[in-house]
C-alpha cells in the first residue's frame, strides 16, 4: 500500500503541490489528471525518489520512500517508473532491452519472460531489431516492457501510450492494464486521455492549482463532476444555468451537461441556433447559441449553420446534478 502524506514541493520558490494526501491500496489503479503544467509528472517523480519533497512523507507499507537527498541511485526495487523519456539502451536490440534486469543464471526462465512481454507489446517480430532503428511508439511500448519485466508491485505511468498510434493503443491499453489487474500491481497513471482512465482506472485524483481538486470513484466523479474543469476532462461539456432549462429554475443554479447528454428535438425544449458542426465518425458534434450561452452537443445528423432547434435534457442527468 502507498501512502503519501501532506506532501509539497517546489521548483526554486514556485510552489507546484501543496498538502498533496493519497492512498493506493495494493492492486488499485489510480489515474492523476488535470490541465498540462498542473504538477502530475512532478508527482510521480516524487513517489519514485527523483526530486525531493520540500514536506511530507512517503510510504509503501512500512517502509519509507526516501528521495534524492537520502539515495544516491533513485527508485526501490518494488516500484518501477515508466517516464516519458524512455531511457533505454538504443545500441542494444529490443529482447536485450526487455530482459535487461532479469537474471541470466536461469536462461529458460529468461527467455519465456522476456518473450511473454513482447506478445503483450505486440514486439515479438522485432526482438532482434536495435532500439535506435525503432520508430518513437515502438520504443515507447518497449521502455513498458522493461519496467514489467521484474514484476513491479507498484507502476508509475507518465503519459505510457502518448508516442502510440491509434491502430494499436486501445489493444496495448488492454493487454497492459489486464495485466495488472491479474498480477495484483498497483498502477498510478498520469495522464490527459480520457481513454486511458474510464475503463481501466479504479479510481481518480484531481489535480488543479497545485492541490487536489477531486478524489473519487472513477464512474461516480465522471456522472456527477462537482466542476466544469472535471468535465472536460473527460470530454465535451457545458455549464448550463437552470433557468435556461426551466423558465421558472433557480437563477443561480447551474448544472453540468455533457455534449452526448443533449437529444435534439425540432419542437420543444432550449431553442438555440447552430453555429458551427465537425464530422466525429460515428456522431456530429454542433456548436450553437441559446441567446448569448454558447452550447455544444452531439448530433447523429449534420446540421447547417442557422438551423433553429431544441436540446432536451433527460429528467435524471438534471436531478442528479442538482444533488449537493
Amino acid at each position: 500500500m502507498l501512502q503519501v502524506n501532506s506532501l509539497s514541493f517546489a521548483y526554486d520558490k514556485k510552489p507546484v503541490l501543496t498538502n498533496i494526501n493519497i492512498k493506493v491500496d495494493q492492486g488499485e489503479h489510480i489515474s492523476i489528471v488535470g490541465e498540462s503544467g498542473c504538477g502530475k509528472s512532478t508527482l510521480l517523480k516524487i513517489i519514485y525518489g527523483l526530486l525531493q519533497p520540500r514536506e511530507g512523507e512517503i510510504f509503501w507499507g512500512e517502509k519509507q520512500v526516501m528521495g534524492p537527498d537520502f539515495n544516491l541511485v533513485p527508485g526501490e526495487s518494488y516500484m518501477k517508473y515508466l517516464s516519458q523519456d524512455f531511457d533505454l539502451m538504443p545500441f542494444t536490440t529490443v529482447a536485450e532491452n526487455v530482459s535487461q534486469f532479469l537474471s541470466v543464471f536461469y536462461p529458460e526462465e529468461l527467455k519465456a519472460r522476456t518473450m511473454e512481454l513482447l506478445e503483450m507489446i505486440d514486439m515479438v517480430s522485432f526482438a532482434k531489431v536495435k532500439v535506435k532503428n525503432l520508430s518513437g511508439g515502438q520504443q515507447q511500448r518497449v521502455a513498458l516492457a522493461r519496467v514489467l519485466a521484474q514484476k513491479p508491485e507498484l507502476l508509475l505511468l507518465d503519459e505510457p501510450f502518448g508516442h502510440i498510434d491509434n491502430f494499436r493503443k486501445n489493444q496495448l491499453r488492454r493487454n497492459l492494464f489486464d495485466y495488472l489487474k491479474k498480477e495484483g500491481i498497483s498502477c498510478i497513471t498520469a495522464t490527459h486521455d480520457h481513454q486511458d482512465i474510464l475503463p481501466y482506472a479504479n479510481r481518480i485524483i484531481v489535480l488543479k492549482d497545485q492541490t487536489i481538486m477531486a478524489n473519487a470513484n472513477t464512474r461516480d466523479l465522471y456522472n456527477n463532476p462537482k466542476s466544469i474543469y472535471t468535465a472536460t476532462l473527460f470530454g465535451e461539456a457545458n455549464l448550463i444555468p437552470i433557468n435556461i432549462i426551466k423558465s421558472y429554475g433557480d437563477l443561480e443554479r447551474e448544472i453540468i451537461v455533457y455534449a452526448h447528454e443533449f437529444r435534439v428535438s425540432n419542437k420543444k425544449g432550449i431553442p438555440v441556433t447552430v453555429e458551427k458542426c465537425y464530422f466525429m465518425g460515428s456522431h456530429f458534434l454542433v456548436e450553437a447559441m441559446s441567446g448569448e450561452k454558447k452550447i455544444r452537443f452531439n448530433s447523429e445528423e449534420a446540421l447547417t449553420p442557422g438551423k433553429k432547434v431544441f436540446l432536451n435534457i433527460a429528467l435524471e442527468t438534471i436531478s442528479q446534478r442538482l444533488k449537493p
